[in-house]
């Protein structure tokens, strides 16, 4: 574990001492290292699940894959930012790259704290970093609202998962993770109980976010520049939903009736956002309400606690964290070359660059769960699962695949096909930096089809 801490608290140091000349290079070069180190997280040799113990980190097939992409990320966020960024002066180029490394720090604590406290603490943490991102180096004027909306959502949320987890640790007398599984049900029966169990986990539906307490994710997505959007969309977002696969272990006698409302919240955003997505005129609103659509689908499968929904809860996790990476990098090439996220304003780009419309095909594709992608298996997994609980979720779940292929279709025809504006005259080519920050992002997802126990977590 300290094999990849101490070289991201390194990266911090580095990114000061550097000379301004070396400093993307030598930034990049290292997180990569970092990168290419945590790819040994997939080695998992122990009988019990748990490898690297000691008494506060530790890593199990379900944290496995989620700390490897927070890990993959920072390389991809410090590539994407460098244009937008250059302008600046070197102090603030180091100040950034510093607030993605300390990012990457306290995910990793996160993923693999083994004290629920502890993962408390970095859960709240991360909200830091990514605040300042958003309100520092935002595009619009909104980016001020869209900072306040978020945090107040987040702290609202995850204040009674502060007070639950005290209660639980009162009663229990452990919040190791270890042990949480083997200390016996709890007797959940009065009213005060059931309070309990919200509080529990409405922190992690506001995060992930469930349809209802969506509010804040398109904001602030729509107004961080492209390392925030690249992180909320890929880690920040899964923060929820792993938090909520390590309570529910705890919470077990009472979820089987009090989280209908939640996975029929869930289900209905899926339909919701999709019908949303497309009449989005912004290209950035669109992929982010478009995450809010997968992410209900993964609330679905996480709340009815079977091995399936686990298991596709995880794998659409990991390929929505890579898709919607790569889509929020791509909204971002073509708004550095023609100032606007509207898509009626950029479109027929396939004319202009080919190559990049090569890659939002394949972006869009994978969003729209094309098989044989890992979107797809994740998908299927989640609506098995749902469909075997309850069989009238097809109906939802089915509506909400087709409404997510029209609004996938939709973006590229509207970003891609057709006759060039005539304002768009003098564009930038795209750069080798772009097509290799599009290919890191799509390669993994499309590699994960030969080997995708990788990703299944537990019940492998």
């Amino acid at each position: 574990m300290l094999k990849i801490l101490i070289p991201t608290t390194m990266l911090i140091l580095a990114t000061w001492l550097t000379p301004p000349k070396w400093l993307w290079p030598s930034s990049l070069l290292n997180s990569l290292l970092i990168a290419l180190t945590s790819l040994l997280w997939l080695k998992n040799a122990s009988e019990t699940g748990w490898t690297f113990l000691n008494p506060y980190l530790a890593t199990d097939p379900l944290s496995t894959p989620l700390l490897i992409l927070s890990c993959w990320l920072l390389p991809l966020m410090i590539l994407a930012s460098q244009n937008h960024t250059s302008h600046e002066p070197i102090n603030r180029q180091r100040m950034y790259i510093t607030l993605l490394a300390s990012l990457q720090f306290f995910l990793i604590l996160a993923f693999s704290a083994t004290e629920m406290i502890m993962f408390y603490v970095m859960f709240e943490a991360t909200l830091i970093p990514t605040l300042i991102l958003i309100t520092r180096w935002g595009n619009q004027a909104e980016r001020l609202n869209a900072g306040t909306y978020f945090l107040f959502y987040t702290l609202a949320g995850s204040l009674p998962l502060l007070i639950a987890l005290l209660l639980l640790q009162n009663s229990n007398g452990s919040l190791s993770l270890l042990m949480l599984p083997h200390l016996g049900q709890l007797e959940l029966t009065s009213y005060a109980d059931k309070i309990w169990w919200a509080g529990c986990i409405l922190a992690f539906l506001v995060k992930m976010p469930l349809y209802g307490v969506h509010l804040w994710l398109p904001k602030a997505h729509v107004e961080a520049p492209i390392a925030g959007s690249m992180v909320l969309a890929a880690v920040l977002l899964k923060l929820g939903g792993y938090g909520m696969m390590r309570i529910l272990v705890t919470l077990d006698p009472l979820t089987k009736e009090l989280s209908y409302p939640f996975i029929v919240l869930a289900l209905w955003g899926v339909i919701m956002t999709g019908s949303i997505c497309m009449r989005q005129t912004d290209l950035k609103s669109l992929i982010a309400y478009s995450s809010v659509s997968h992410m209900g689908l993964v609330v679905g499968g996480i709340l009815i606690q079977t091995p399936w929904g686990f298991t596709g809860a995880l794998i659409l996790m990991i390929a929505h964290g890579l898709t919607s990476s790569a889509l929020f990098c791509l909204a971002n090439t073509s708004y550095e070359r023609t100032h606007s996220r509207t898509m009626l304003l950029a479109r027929g780009m396939q004319m202009i660059l080919p190559l990049m419309a090569a890659w939002w095909f394949i972006a869009s594709l994978a969003n729209l769960a094309l098989p044989p992608l890992p979107n797809l298996m994740g998908e299927l997994m989640i609506i098995t699962s749902l469909f075997n609980w309850s069989p009238w979720t097809i109906g939802l779940t089915g509506l909400g695949t087709l409404i997510t292929a029209g609004y996938s279709l939709y973006m590229f025809l509207m970003t891609q096909r057709g006759p060039a504006p005539s304002h768009l005259l003098a564009l930038e080519p795209s750069h080798t930096r772009e097509h290799l920050l599009i290919a890191l992002h799509l390669l993994p997802l499309i590699l994960i089809i030969t080997k995708p126990e990788l990703i299944w977590g537990w019940t492998a």
